[in-house]
């Protein structure tokens, strides 16, 4: 974003006290967000701050109650989706909704085929088009392969080129990175802004503030349905950031307690494999520790843990739990060991977004709540209230369901549910993705609590930070393999830690564990 210092930034969206409810709930309350010409503009807020749904009616899914909403400087007040594409504006969410079956180029022209003078839909004309929008975004696609089979990363490039050719002058970008690895992200901002450059307009929607201040310009932040302020990146810290997100200090994110001694051997992973997924795999994980388990996308973490649970099978090895060796391919077996894991994927894996938050904490339990055969609501309700409270999962009672939460609430849902089966060992996967940074700080409060109390932690993590601060030692895979162990002693209050695990992160993948 280049200006003269006497040239003000032409405002192509202007949204000022805007308010929206749903029934008694109030989403937002005089939100506010000013979008320029060629600018990456970050909305940030806690999870429930609003930013989706001022998303939304900017994208003609809700239609604001009271406000003003100017585009291109004159008032609009979309009914539809439809009505806010052809404006110009577009929304690239987190996870694309792409035709698996039809072609890159069908599905970019999808609904407004080009069409000769004959009637006749002129495949040439569309596909020298999107090969000309992929080289504007500096893009590699096959124009004509299927989108079944393309990663996410690619699938977004195409979501872009579609709004592009559209003549979308607005993109929102909601969560893009989530599940990208490194360089799809870096490939990603790179689009972003060659787009920027261009004179389009973005807003980047993120709760990772190492992001955030990489690629935007400008950032607005909204806290409870209301705006808190706006700020060009340079003119701001990330902890003021955090402290206008949360409306209080966090004094750290990873309250890691130190000088907290391991007891004996709980969990044994023993020489693990699976063919094309992961091999030779040993780790241990100890009473009252949290074993990190670090590496890039795709090196094999979640499939190992899935296996360990017996969600998906192994080839060979052996897991130990307690002293007794796990059958493999059954979680029922591994669940009454002792071991509970919170998946990856929450909204996949994790929860049953139509049913209540009663019934998912107690999903697990059904059997052991249930007296005579029967399992009574007030008995779901009981322990779905302790445990929600527990985790202070912020809703309006245990009857609401999955669908109605946010991020963070969903995952504390999760957590809440595996965490009332009183296990002996957690596995989390990506225990803070997508969830903002307040609540991010309470999972951490909460991990590090478990560990005092001498439950075993086996956590998966993208966060190199989180890693590093929250784990009293680290395995870190690489192409499917263990490549290395750390202690903290080695790493902790050592500028060089991150440099030391990435580098193992990268390797060839020929080291063992020390």
């Amino acid at each position: 974003m280049s200006t003269g210092e006497n040239e003000r930034p032409k405002p192509i969206l202007e949204m000022r006290g805007i308010y929206k409810s749903f029934g008694a709930v109030k989403a937002l309350e005089n939100a506010q967000l000013v979008l320029n010409e060629g600018e990456i503009h970050a909305l940030i807020g806690e999870n429930g701050a609003g930013k989706s749904t001022l998303v939304k009616i900017m994208a003609g899914v809700h239609r604001r109650d009271a406000g003003e909403f100017l585009f291109k400087e004159q008032s609009v007040d979309f009914h539809s989706t439809i009505e806010s594409k052809n404006a110009g504006i577009s929304v690239i969410y987190q996870e694309p909704t792409l035709f698996p079956d039809l072609s890159v180029t069908e599905n970019i022209f999808m609904g407004r085929r080009q069409v000769d003078p004959l009637g006749q839909v002129d495949r040439k004309k569309m596909r020298a088009e999107v090969i000309s929008l992929f080289e504007r975004l500096g893009a590699d696609i096959d124009p004509d392969r299927r989108t079944l089979g393309l990663s996410i990363a690619d699938q977004q490039l195409i979501e872009i080129a579609k709004a592009i050719s559209m003549d979308s002058r607005v993109l929102v970008m909601d969560e893009p990175t989530a599940a990208l690895s490194g360089v799809e992200v870096e490939r990603l901002f790179a689009t972003a802004r060659v787009l920027r450059d261009r004179g389009h307009a973005l807003v980047f929607i993120s709760h990772r503030l190492d992001e955030v201040f990489g690629l935007c310009d400008s950032i607005t932040i909204l806290r409870d349905g209301g705006y808190v302020g706006s700020w060009p990146s340079q003119r701001i810290t990330e902890e003021q950031v955090v402290r206008h997100m949360v409306g209080r200090d966090v004094t750290t994110l990873f309250p890691k307690t130190t000088g907290n001694a391991p007891g004996p051997v709980v969990l044994e992973v023993k020489e693990l494999s699976s063919a094309g997924l992961f091999e030779d795999v040993s780790l241990k994980v100890r009473e009252g520790e949290i074993v990190g388990l670090a590496g890039l996308v795709g090196a094999g973490r979640s499939e190992t843990v899935r296996a360990v649970f017996g969600v998906d099978p192994y080839d060979s090895g052996e897991v130990w739990m307690g002293g007794q060796r796990l059958p493999k391919g059954n979680p029922r077996k591994a669940i009454a060991a002792g071991i509970a894991m919170v998946p990856e994927d929450r909204r996949q894996q994790g929860l049953h977004m139509d049913a209540s938050i009663s019934r998912n904490i107690t999903l697990v339990l059904r059997r052991t709540l249930s007296r005579w055969g029967l399992l009574t609501p007030a008995a779901e309700d009981a322990v779905a209230s302790d445990w929600g409270g527990r985790l202070r999962v912020k809703a309006k009672d245990v009857d609401a369901t999955g669908a109605m939460l946010s991020g963070g609430n969903q995952q504390k849902v999760v957590i809440a549910k595996w965490l009332a089966t009183r296990p002996k060992v957690l596995i989390i996967d990506e225990p803070t993705r997508g969830i903002d940074v307040g609540t991010k700080a309470e999972v951490h409060r909460l991990l590090d609590q478990l560990a005092c109390d001498g439950m075993a932690v086996l956590m998966i993590s993208s966060e190199l930070p989180e890693v590093l601060a929250m784990s009293d030692r680290i395995y870190v895979m690489h192409e499917g393999r263990i490549v290395s162990e750390f202690d903290r002693g080695d790493y902790e209050n050592n500028t060089s830690s991150s440099e030391r695990v990435m580098a193992a992160m990268t390797a060839s993948g020929k080291k063992g564990p020390k």
